[in-house]
């Protein structure tokens, strides 16, 4: 399948799959899971702006999912690996795709999401597109009770003495 998109369109020409990139020689013990290809192009691109001289971008394998409905197809791919690195969007669906990697996989996955908190996803974050205020606090606190995440702590309100 191919994922297409424009200024006017995003869509894809089934089939729906998930993108496997694989480096050369000797397998790698870790893989970053991204949600959509904009979100892998812009953990390429920051990698590059913050670690020029050596990005180490074949250090790892990347799997990106083109959609969290694709997760159960992930779950076979990501056996191999040791450490499993997920930049899945700050919203229900990512957090309940992490959750489900998480469930298969437990100690050997890390949510990278609160890297870019307050940011619907990677791309956003490179952008500088915040979320609202009510939907990167609020609205993510309650999916992370609901998926059984902690919390962050509640914020005192009145004077400090």
């Amino acid at each position: 399948g191919y994922e297409v998109r424009n200024s006017f369109f995003k869509g894809c020409i089934a089939p729906k799959d998930i993108t496997h990139i694989r480096q050369q020689g000797e397998p790698r013990e870790k893989c970053l899971v991204f949600e959509g290809f904009m979100d892998y192009l812009s953990f390429l691109t920051l990698r590059m702006k913050n670690c020029p001289t050596m990005p180490d971008l074949d250090r790892q394998d990347y799997v990106i999912l083109n959609s969290t409905v694709n997760v159960p197809k992930a779950i076979d791919v990501l056996y191999p690996y040791e450490r499993i690195h997920c930049m899945l969007d700050n919203d229900k669906a990512g957090y309940e795709a992490t959750r489900a990697i998480e469930l298969e996989y437990s100690y050997r996955v890390r949510d990278f999401s609160d890297n870019y908190r307050g940011y619907s996803d990677l791309n956003d974050y490179l952008c500088g597109r915040k979320q609202e205020q009510k939907n990167s606090t609020s609205q993510a606190q309650e999916i992370k009770q609901e998926t059984g995440q902690r919390a962050a702590p509640r914020q005192k309100r009145g004077r400090g003495i």
